[in-house]
This record gives C-alpha cells, structure tokens and sequence, in this order.
C-alpha cells in the first residue's frame, strides 16, 4: 500500500527539510518574531480557506477551541519561537537532526500523561534515540562560552519539545476536529503570541523587502507548512501511521544534504553516527508503538 504513496511521502519528508534553510535565509531580511508571525498566518489562512471550500467542519464547543489553542502553544508558539531563533546559531542540517527527534520526546509523553504502555523495545529504541541526539549535539556545545555556547540547541529543543506536546494533545482532538480545521486554527491561534512578541520586542515594520525574502516566506508557509500539512493528512487517511512515518527518517537526510550543498556544512563521523543512531531509535519506537 505504501508504494502507491512513496513519491508523495517522499515530497512532504522534502518540504520538511526546507525548513531550517529557509528560515535561515529569511532571518537575514526580517526580525525573528515577524518572520515567524507571517509564516503561521500565512499558512494558516491558505488551510483556512482549503477547510471552507471543502466544506469540513468547524467545531463550536468551547472546548475543542481551549484544545486548539493548547496545540497552538506547543506547535506554532513554541517551536516556531524555538526553530526561528536557533537558526541563528545553528547549521541548518544539523538543526533538523536535532528537531526530528520530536517523536521520542512525544513517546516518552505519552506514557507520561496519556499512560499509553511502552513496550520493552520501545524503552530501548528510545534510549538509542536520545543517545542519537546527545551525540549530534555534544560536539556543538561550547561549555566554555557559557550561554553562547548552548542556545542553539536548546532553541531547537524548545521546538522539539512544543510539537511533541502539540501531537500528544492533537490525539485527543483527532476524532472530533477535522484535521484541516484543526491545523489551520492552532497555526492562527498559534501565531497570536508570536505577534505580541514581535510587537513588543521588535520592529515589526523593519522588513527589508526582496525577492530572498519573498521566496523564503512563500515557500516556507505554502509549499513548506501548509501543502506538507495538507499531504501528509491525506495520506495518513490511506497509509497506516507507524508505515508512513518511517519516511519522516528522509526530512534529516534531505537537509543534510541541503546543509551541504547550500551552506557548506561538514558532514563528520559525530554526525552520522549520531543520525544513525537516531534514526534506528525512532524505527524501533515507531515499528513497534502501532498504528
């Protein structure tokens, strides 16, 4: 069944990867905030007027809105907030490796609030997973600096650990809230904040327009968030989620890649041992969690 849907799966693991290099390449022409705001409204109105035109339905308790809102937090406020910043500090490539390991954290999560039972191997492919992370990102931090020398990927893992909350919340509402819906809110609802932040600490206003920068936001809100979202959830309609998955191993592969074409990032054994090491623990977690 998967094979009908690789090239597809592939493509969104693809717009994943353009993340990091994106952002990076916008940061150099608009405040972080600002740029995070435009992103999250700009994706969530396309979602917005996707879900109007095909008639999904919008939920109209009180409840489902508090839900939305929380997944908001986790999934656009903080890991935008995270993913914006440390992209000043951090290799693209490498950024993503560290970022992709938001499925363990949301394991790990879901045992902890949800009491979903981890099998034995599951335990073990988290522990190889961690393990992954810690050996990507040691060789990064420069305890010597102090603050400098740790932000970047403690930005990162601010991101990681929002979306990990926003998905274990997200299981809670996936039967009540059509997912288009529910993606396009809480990237609005998400992206209030965010403008707050860059109404209070930036200058929102200081925006040096160009075609870098007009590409990097069209193509990190439509193509990057928006379509990946859209693609994804139709293909989780058709494709078992612990299959499917199993391609979000790609996204790291694909910025290294980019990393290295675009921005001369250093491929050393750290690195990819660390991203082996990853990838087996999120196979293990995944191969054996269910659907």
């Amino acid at each position: 069944m998967v094979s009908r849907f690789t090239l597809i799966l592939l493509l969104v693991a693809f717009l994943n990867a353009l993340c990091f290099p994106l952002i990076t390449l916008g940061l150099t022409h608009a405040p972080h905030m600002t740029f995070a705001t435009l992103r999250a409204v700009l994706a969530g109105l396309v979602l917005g007027v996707v879900a109007i035109m095909l008639r999904r339905p919008i939920p109209t308790d009180f409840r489902s809105w508090i839900a939305l809102a929380l997944i908001g937090l986790g999934a656009t406020t903080s890991a935008y907030f995270g993913m914006f910043h440390a992209a000043e500090f951090v290799s693209p490539g490498l950024a993503t490796v560290i970022a992709n390991s938001q499925p363990l954290i949301a394991a790990a999560l879901a045992f902890a609030f949800l009491s979903e039972r981890l099998r034995p191997a599951q335990y073990v492919g988290l522990a190889i997973g961690f393990l992954g992370i810690v050996t990507v990102t040691l060789p990064q931090l420069d305890i010597k600096q102090g603050f400098d020398g740790v932000i970047g990927p403690a930005f990162i893992v601010l991101a990681a650990a929002g979306l990990a909350v926003s998905n274990v919340l997200m299981k809670g509402v996936r039967n009540r809230i059509d997912p288009l819906v529910a993606m396009s809110a809480q990237l609005l609802l998400g992206a209030i904040p965010l403008a707050v932040m860059a109404l209070a600490l930036e200058q929102p206003f200081q925006i040096h327009l160009s075609s870098d920068f007009g590409f990097s936001l069209i193509v990190l809100a439509l193509p990057g968030t928006a379509l990946a979202y859209w693609l994804w959830f139709w293909v989780l309609d058709r494709v078992p989620l612990s299959q499917a998955n199993a391609f979000t191993l790609l996204t790291p592969v694909f910025a290294l890649l980019l990393g290295i074409g675009l921005f001369g990032e250093q491929f050393g054994p750290s690195l990819a041992f660390g991203l082996v090491l990853t990838a087996i623990g999120l196979v293990i977690v995944q191969r054996y969690g269910g659907s």
